[in-house]
């Protein structure tokens, strides 16, 4: 992979005010229109704030922003705290952490650290496509594995296949817990709401390896966008392709518009279905979550499905549930923006 540097702050449109540690930006054919700021950290391990109802503490993400494009992805207001907007520099200008790997074993090497289980891919993904090239993660599970931390991905990248090896090595040391986020499997849907993710087929076959591998994996459905992929026969469709692809569990979990993600979203469905956008006004008119009456409806669908498919109790053991992603890790944003 040819890759074009260029010395920070030689662009004016590169002064990344926000972004300490910067080292250099660089470009690539192989990504179009995708500019990489690599920085180093001088943390990378995150306590959860506040008070949380996820099962976990902590959070690693060796990247911010992420090449994914999803329309819908929930942290997108992250990126607002770097000098960047939430919507195309989100997908096109993403942060790498270049030696993450070294800082969190000096972290996790600390007298303090109490072995913690920690949690990947709660914000963005750490195996989008630019891992391929950066190849962080290997470093991360290391180092986890070497102090004795239990930890958890979840992505949508197949990029974790490369990885399988050394997840089945460290799984006799640790706990470790892998989740695939599969949220539709209509190809031409996904290629319009989450352009840089590798396809539903791919990623059902990401699954099989992982248990084929003797690795329990979990898949995450989500988000279901209503009016598009909530239908009693997409979800029948896609619950039965995961359960074949021998997915330990599978979590349904509905669409959620939070500050960034809703503006973004809302100009993504305004273009592409805008006959959905008086329906979406109805269901996420009073906040970031769906309305009650939608919960209602889509759990009413889901837990007859995930009866008929063996999902009612988990296929592996409880202790290797993936942690459901939790909002984007900052603090509470005050419900001022309206859909459209």
């Amino acid at each position: 992979m040819r890759w074009d540097s260029q010395r920070a702050g030689t662009d004016p449109q590169q002064a990344l005010v926000g972004l300490d540690g910067l080292v250099r930006s660089v470009r690539s054919p192989e990504f179009a229109g995708v500019t990489f700021h690599e920085v180093r950290a001088r943390s990378v391990l995150n306590r959860v704030p506040g008070r949380s109802a996820v099962p976990f503490s902590w959070t690693v993400n060796p990247y911010r922003g992420c090449s994914h494009a999803c329309a819908y992805c929930f942290a997108r207001g992250t990126h607002t705290y770097l000098e960047f907007d939430a919507g195309r520099d989100f997908d096109t200008q993403v942060v790498v952490k270049v030696n993450a790997p070294e800082v969190l074993a000096a972290q996790l090497r600390r007298p303090s650290w109490r072995r913690e289980h920690v949690a990947m891919g709660t914000n963005t993904d750490p195996y989008q496509r630019a891992e391929g090239r950066y190849q962080l993660m290997p470093g991360i599970i290391r180092a986890f594995a070497g102090s004795g931390t239990p930890f958890s991905i979840l992505t949508k990248g197949t990029t974790l296949s490369r990885d399988i090896p050394l997840l089945r090595s460290v799984s006799a040391e640790v706990e470790v817990g892998l989740g695939v986020s599969i949220a539709l499997l209509d190809r031409e849907l996904q290629r319009r709401v989450e352009p840089g993710t590798p396809s539903p087929q791919a990623r059902l076959e990401l699954v099989r390896r992982l248990r084929d591998a003797g690795l329990p994996c979990g898949v995450m459905v989500a988000p279901v966008l209503p009016g598009l992929t909530d239908s009693v026969e997409q979800l029948d469709e896609l619950l039965a392709a995961v359960a074949d692809a021998g997915a330990t569990s599978a979590t349904v979990l509905a669409l959620h518009l939070r500050p960034g993600a809703r503006e973004w979203y809302a100009q993504w469905l305004a273009r592409e279905h805008p006959h959905l956008v008086e329906r979406y006004r109805e269901i996420y008119g009073r906040g970031s979550y769906a309305g009650g009456r939608y919960q209602r409806q889509l759990a009413a669908r889901v837990g007859p499905l995930l009866r008929r498919h063996g999902f009612a109790r988990d296929r592996g053991a409880a202790s290797h549930r993936v942690p459901e992603p939790r909002e984007p890790e900052v603090a509470a944003v005050p419900e001022q923006m309206k859909l459209l």
